[in-house]
Parts: C-alpha cells; sequence; structure tokens
C-alpha cells in the first residue's frame, strides 16, 4: 500500500508574516544565513490569562541552516504579554523570551516521505514558523500568572486587594464550632413564654381554686 502523505494540502502564502522563503540558501548543506525580523502577532497567541496581543510586535532573531533532510531553524522570539494576575486580578504587563530550534524537511526526502505526525514541513522551500512560535511561546506561558511571585491576592470576605489594605486587615469572624450551640439556644427562646401569659383556660381553672379556698 503506497505511503499517504502527511503534507497539507493548502498551500503557504509567502506574503504571510511568519513564512520565510528559504530558496536562497539552495539546498546546500552547510549553507546559512540570519535573519532579524518583527512580525505581528496572530490571534489567539496566548493562554486564558495572559497572552501577546493579536497584533502586537514579535521580534525574532533567526539561523536558518541547509542540512541533508531539510532547514533547520534556530532563533530567540521576544514577546509581549499582556493579561491579570491569577491572585488579585490586576493587569500584567511583562516582555517574554522564548528559545527554538526545529528542523523543517524536505517533503521529497527519505525522511520527509517517513516524518512522523507532529514533523514540519518545508512547502515549495517555504517554512511557516507560526506552529514552531505557537509550541515555544504559548505552551511556555504560565497557567496561573502573578503580578509579582508573593502576591497575597484579595480577601476571601470582602474582596479588597489585600495589598492595598494592610496587614492588619481582617473580620471578626465567629468561631463556627459555637454556631450550632447559638441555634439550640434562639431554638429554646423562641419556644419558652412570656413570663405571665398563658391560655384563657389555665388561668380560669386557676382561679376556680382560688375561690374554693377562699369558700
Amino acid at each position: 500500500m503506497p505511503h499517504e502523505s502527511r503534507i497539507p494540502l493548502t498551500r503557504l502564502d509567502p506574503n504571510a508574516p511568519l513564512v520565510l522563503d528559504t530558496r536562497a540558501l539552495g539546498r546546500q548543506p552547510g549553507s546559512s544565513r540570519e535573519e532579524h525580523l518583527s512580525v505581528p502577532a496572530p490571534e489567539d497567541f496566548g493562554v486564558e490569562m495572559v497572552g501577546v496581543p493579536e497584533g502586537a510586535a514579535i521580534e525574532l532573531d533567526l539561523r536558518l541552516e541547509a542540512v541533508l533532510e531539510g532547514v533547520l531553524v534556530t532563533g530567540t522570539a521576544t514577546v509581549p504579554l499582556e493579561g491579570e494576575c491569577a491572585r488579585c486580578l490586576d493587569p500584567i504587563a511583562s516582555t517574554f523570551e522564548a528559545e527554538f530550534q526545529e528542523l523543517f524537511v524536505y517533503p521529497d526526502t527519505r525522511s520527509g516521505g517517513n516524518a512522523e505526525d507532529d514533523e514540519l514541513y518545508l512547502e515549495d522551500d517555504l517554512i511557516d514558523l507560526e506552529p514552531l512560535l505557537r509550541d515555544a511561546v504559548v505552551l511556555a506561558l504560565p497557567l496561573s500568572p502573578l503580578c509579582r511571585d508573593d502576591c497575597p491576592g484579595l480577601c476571601a470576605e470582602c474582596g479588597v486587594r489585600l495589598a492595598d489594605a494592610g496587614p492588619d486587615h481582617r473580620h471578626d469572624v465567629a468561631d463556627p464550632r459555637w454556631a450550632a450551640l447559638r441555634d439550640v439556644a434562639a431554638g429554646m427562646a423562641a419556644d419558652t413564654p412570656e413570663r405571665g401569659s398563658g391560655s384563657p383556660g389555665a388561668r380560669g381553672s386557676s382561679d376556680r381554686r382560688e375561690g374554693k379556698q377562699e369558700g
């Protein structure tokens, strides 16, 4: 049974910001070139609480080197991050740097024809850097980012930011172990009749007894 190609059927856009043309390397092992690029970040470039704003500048320092099976890409990506602190929900703005290295294989080589599903390909000597950058940057972002390592978060009672409230901030909360006794006491107070009160029948019976004693 012939081998089924895993190469995407769609063709890359050579004008896309994250698509590189490697024809200048001439498929000559050992040839290389270096590039510095500033490209806009694609959409959804981040995790739930922190990420790179869409369209923000991603600074790339790249080295492309031709090898027997393809083109080895080595580089560093510097990206701006925006998000919110997982503890106090304050805005976060910082810069993140990620290093990466990946081999893009030629689809017509022996390696390309038997490559694993997670290997990346050249297509018409073009390289799409977006999957590589997503692995290098997005997968390295913290799922619970902090504005600072010792962020105290928010007060569980009133929601105030504890870093602003200060160390003396607290709420007087009764010991929950006494809650059951308070409920019992409240129930007993509700069931006890007020002094001097009683049913009419009880008062009438008392009056009759007093009358007999007087007679």
